[in-house]
């Protein structure tokens, strides 16, 4: 799944580590979202469409794999 995540998190001055932090989630889960190996789960995309003020869709874009 595209993600417009690490743009966010540079327009906010965030590093990963503070974005997890907000999150409760470890950085390492952030990482993994960022470069697509990771889709987070519909809680965890809930929190980062409140902590951004955007929606899920404006964050994510989801790829049909064929």
């Amino acid at each position: 799944m595209k993600n417009r995540l690490k743009v966010l998190r540079a327009e906010r001055n965030m590093t990963q580590a503070d974005l997890a932090m907000n999150l409760e989630v470890s950085r390492q889960t952030i990482n993994a979202i960022e470069k697509g190996k990771f889709d987070p789960s519909l809680p965890l995309a809930f929190k980062m469409s409140k902590l951004f003020e955007q929606s899920i869709e404006a964050i994510f874009e989801y790829e049909d794999e064929k």
